[in-house]
């Protein structure tokens, strides 16, 4: 029997009408044919996270309760890279409103945190692939 997608809701909702287009993307597919990579992306003041995961030229987005901290940890997602803010402080990054040097006072200030930032970093090759 086919597994049934769920529907995703709020933040996660975001994110995929946001990449999900990359699955036609034939520069994309090439580009990520071997990778097999997940990245969490927790709006602290959601009440979903995004899990990506790109995997052999595609890209998935699952939407992931937030409301319970163990339900985001490594060891039950297996997420590579984990980039965690506010809903407010994505909409600045996803803009560009934010500078580098804005960015790095936010790391630190743990007002932004990313952990596996080699794999966030990814993020950006994404997005850059949308354009």
């Amino acid at each position: 029997m086919a597994e049934k997608k769920k529907k995703l809701r709020g933040f996660a909702s975001v994110i995929a009408k946001n990449l999900e287009p990359l699955n036609t993307n034939e520069k994309f597919k090439e580009q990520y044919k071997d990778a097999d990579l997940k990245i969490l992306l927790n709006a602290t003041d959601g009440r979903y996270a995004a899990l990506i995961k790109v995997k052999n030229g595609t890209v998935e987005v699952e939407g992931i309760k937030n409301d319970n901290k163990e339900n985001l940890k490594k060891e039950v997602l297996g997420w590579d890279g984990k980039l965690e803010t506010t809903t407010e402080l994505f909409l600045k990054l996803a803009s560009g409103e934010l500078s580098t040097l804005k960015m790095l006072l936010k790391l630190i200030t743990r007002k932004i945190k990313i952990k596996g930032s080699k794999y966030v970093m990814e993020l950006n090759n994404l997005f850059s692939l949308l354009g």
